[in-house]
């Protein structure tokens, strides 16, 4: 695993724990590599009904299965205009985070839960009971 050294977790406002950094990251840089446990589409199920519902990344090239990501990866909280972004390295089983935007020491690192910057389909947390 590979991170900044000046990145920390804290309450952020209103998301429960959030990355933070305590010094400047500029755009372009590479934040963190995470390694992932991969786990079988089968085990998605009991995943869902468990607190690890709102922190494993959907993975695989159909996304089909699906990984918990270690370090602070799941602790990154959302944002549809983010600061960062995410990368899935499947041939060596780790998401990395990048610099999207100059980010100032004491701000939050957030990225799009949806995988792009400024994609605004709304995620599960967000989604309007019909």
């Amino acid at each position: 695993m590979q991170k900044l050294p000046f990145l920390y977790v804290a309450e952020s406002e209103s998301k429960g724990r959030g990355v933070f950094t305590s010094q400047s990251i500029y755009t372009g840089d590479l934040i963190e590599i995470c390694p992932v446990i991969v786990m079988p589409r089968k085990e998605l199920k009991i995943i869902d009904n468990t607190v690890l519902f709102n922190y494993y990344f959907l993975w695989g090239k159909k996304q089909k299965k699906c990984a918990i990501c270690l370090g602070y990866g799941s602790l990154y909280n959302h944002d549809y205009h983010p600061n960062a972004r995410y990368e899935l390295d499947l041939l060596n089983k780790t998401i990395d985070f990048f610099c999207i935007q100059e980010i100032n020491a004491g701000d939050e690192i957030t990225v799009n839960y949806n995988g792009e910057a400024g994609d605004e389909k709304p995620v599960w947390f967000d989604k309007k009971n019909d």
